[in-house]
């Protein structure tokens, strides 16, 4: 397995994904924007696992999970809105899962931590 590549690969679909939650939230679509942000965040730790364990993620949607099998330590301020984005990716997979959709001033704000998140993973790498 190529590492690099797999690396690259994981963030250049987390950078393209980051793109497409802007879109998303700027026309209000809270929460497939939300689900696109974890991705994002999903996606770079992927990147971390490869560069941790030189193997191939876990099929995996779990960031905390994905955060420890990375070794990855966490400001704290990126801990806690981990756990936050979590009830967001289970939006697009289950239906019959409906989280509270938060106001635009919130979802730009979790936007924003998103894109901070996402270039302090890129630095781990």
């Amino acid at each position: 397995m190529d590492i690099k590549k797999q690396i690259d690969y994981w963030i250049k679909s987390a950078v393209s994904d980051f793109d497409t939650a802007q879109l998303l939230i700027k026309n209000e679509k809270i929460l497939h924007g939300l689900f696109f942000c974890h991705l994002v965040v999903e996606k770079a730790i992927k990147a971390c696992v490869v560069k941790t364990t030189k193997e191939i993620p876990p099929k995996s949607h779990n960031l905390i999970y994905l955060s420890e099998k990375a070794r990855l330590d966490f400001p704290e301020e990126f801990e806690i809105f981990v756990g936050i984005l979590m009830k967001y990716q289970l939006e697009g997979r289950y239906p019959d899962y409906q989280p509270e959709i938060p106001s635009i001033l919130i979802s730009n704000n979790y936007l924003h931590k998103t894109q901070k998140i996402l270039l302090w993973l890129e630095k781990q790498l």
